[in-house]
């Protein structure tokens, strides 16, 4: 039996490759119309002209803006389940690539290549909170990699003044035509620890933070809005 003929036939399969095409093109027409402003990316850009990386961490309800925002080619962690599958093919329609797989199916691969990754000074995107969630959560997955690799995290947080936001565990939002994108990057923080254990225990430190960037995007795009 020839698989790859059958592949190609497959109903399931083609419906994912229609769905890659229809999101990706929908995605790069509706971004066209954002007027995004990014904060805070001086520093990031200073680092990458020294031809260093960076673990990218951004929470998994604002992937559409930040990615899109976000024009630097990175491997992205995504879920071995179907809608991981769409959501790694309209990525890579825009420039990115993707790891396969998650903390909670394919966990220890999935670490072990973006930990590869990274040390081939490639930059790694990651979602803390992903792929179910609690929102807003924070697994340590993105600290083993930045502990193993060397390279600090940067959080790219969003801010969107109109969107649709979808009624999922991450509450996954969709900035609406012409909407007002406010994109924050934080400042290089090394994940500064003696072993594995205690990298993996600064989950909480690093989700402060996180959230005070979010709070910073918002006071932002206030500012910019005034």
């Amino acid at each position: 039996m020839n698989t790859q003929h059958s592949a190609r036939n497959d109903p399931m399969r083609l419906r994912t490759r229609v769905a890659i095409w229809l999101g990706g093109w929908a995605l790069k027409t509706l971004g066209a119309t954002w007027r995004v402003t990014i904060h805070g990316r001086d520093a990031l850009n200073a680092h990458h002209a020294s031809n260093h990386n960076i673990v990218l961490i951004l929470w998994h309800g604002q992937i559409l803006p930040c990615t899109y925002a976000h024009s630097i080619p990175s491997a992205v962690l995504i879920s071995e389940h179907r809608d991981g599958e769409i959501l790694a093919g309209i990525l890579r329609m825009l420039g990115h690539t993707a790891i396969r797989g998650s903390t909670s199916r394919g966990g220890a691969r999935a670490l072990l290549e973006a930990v590869a990754v990274s040390r081939s000074k490639r930059d790694v995107a990651m979602t803390p909170d992903g792929p179910r969630g609690p929102r807003h959560s924070f697994a340590a997955g993105a600290l083993v990699v930045a502990f193993r690799s060397g390279a600090p995290i940067v959080s790219i947080v969003a801010h969107t003044d109109r969107l649709w936001r979808l009624r999922s565990w991450d509450a996954f939002e969709i900035p609406k035509p012409f909407a007002r994108v406010t994109i924050v990057y934080s400042a290089l923080q090394p994940v500064q620890a003696t072993d594995i254990r205690e990298a993996s225990a600064m989950t909480e430190l690093f989700a402060g933070r996180m959230h005070a960037e979010v709070a910073r995007a918002r006071a932002l795009a206030t500012k910019r809005d005034r």
